[in-house]
Order: structure tokens, then sequence, then C-alpha cells
């Protein structure tokens, strides 16, 4: 079985806003992402991205948005020879009702586990709120809580 780190994206991979960070001007990818995906990558973690995008289900952006940011993100990244397994992402908003696909529920997750035959005792999700860790922890991966925008190097210290 393989093993896997699933990352937030917002706050995490780029810089969180008080808004929905929706287009590709509001989309900045912050400093230390780059090398710290590349040690995961060479150590032989798949990285999966798992984010809430209620903006859809608000109405605020389009499915088309959401796909024209992560297409930019994994273009920047694989420049920089990192590949991205999949990015999962959640439209629903609560204010519209519940599902099971938003964090901190782990239907993501366990999609990505499933899909690329991940072992989740071997596997990390790294997420900047508590509802991250509760997704990876419903589906049996390792949580590491870190502050919004700041390095990934360091959490990254907790998985290699």
């Amino acid at each position: 079985m393989k093993k896997a780190v699933f990352l937030d994206r917002d706050g995490v991979l780029n810089r969180e806003l008080d808004d929905y960070a929706w287009k590709i001007e509001d989309f900045h990818i912050l400093p230390d992402v780059i090398p710290a995906l590349k040690q995961l990558q060479e150590r032989g973690y798949l990285l999966i991205v798992i984010t809430n995008q209620g903006g859809i289900g608000r109405g605020l952006f389009t499915f088309d948005d959401v796909e024209r940011v992560h297409g930019y993100l994994r273009e920047h990244l694989a420049k920089a020879g990192i590949k991205l397994e999949e990015i999962y992402y959640c439209c629903h908003h609560p204010l519209n009702g519940a599902c099971i696909c938003r964090k901190p529920d782990s239907a993501l997750v366990e999609k990505g586990l499933a899909r690329f035959n991940i072992d989740p005792s071997l596997s990390y999700f790294i997420g900047d709120k508590e509802r991250d860790i509760l997704a990876g922890k419903k589906a049996g991966v390792k949580g590491i809580l870190i502050e919004q925008n700041t390095s990934l190097l360091e959490a990254i210290k907790q998985v290699i």
C-alpha cells in the first residue's frame, strides 16, 4: 500500500484571505510550499489536496472558477517537478444543508485512500483548522495542525 499527505488548500498551500480565493490574481502560493512538497514527494508520499469550496454552493463563484485556480496551482507545482495526485473539493455550504464531503467529514479523504490504495496508518493530513484534522482522524489518518499562512517546512518535520 501507498502513503500520502493530504493537504488543506487555503492557509496551507496558498495565502488565506478574509474572503474566498477563487481568482488567480488573489491566489498566492506560500513561499515554502515547493521545497516542502518536494521533500514529501521524494520520500514517496502521494500529495492530495482536500478543500472546502462552499462559495460554489453560495453562488459566489463557479466550478469553472475553482478549476481554473486548481489548474494554476497544478501548473505552478509541475514546473518544480511536483505532482498533485488529485484535488478533491466540496462545493457545498452548510447554509444549504449537510453533506458528507465537507470537512470535518471524511468522504473526500476516504475517496483518496480508496482510489490510490493508500494506507491511512502511514499517512497524514496537514491543515490549518480543526476540521481538517477531524476529517483525517475520521479516516484513520494522523493530523498535523499548523498556523495558517505559515511555513509548511515546519509541519513536514513531523512527517519525514
